[in-house]
């Protein structure tokens, strides 16, 4: 499967999160390590489901960019 994730920029470090699973989220100190970090936490998160006899939600969302004059 195949999921969107979105990347935010915070104070020091950056985050991410899953919009299709819930509750997923991770933290990095890098780009790249967050992204890392979030494989992990996808990966984790889909165990827990399955262990907890939950339905796996399918990917659904999308990313698109807007280009927006300033």
């Amino acid at each position: 499967m195949r999921y969107a994730i979105v990347i935010e920029r915070a104070e020091g470090n950056y985050s991410a999160y899953v919009p299709d699973l819930p509750g997923c989220v991770a933290t990095g100190a890098t780009v790249a390590e967050v992204e890392t970090q979030v494989r992990e936490a996808i990966a984790f998160h889909v165990e827990g489901m399955r262990e907890d006899g939950l339905a796996i939600p399918s990917p659904s969302s999308q990313v698109e960019y807007v280009d927006v004059s300033a």
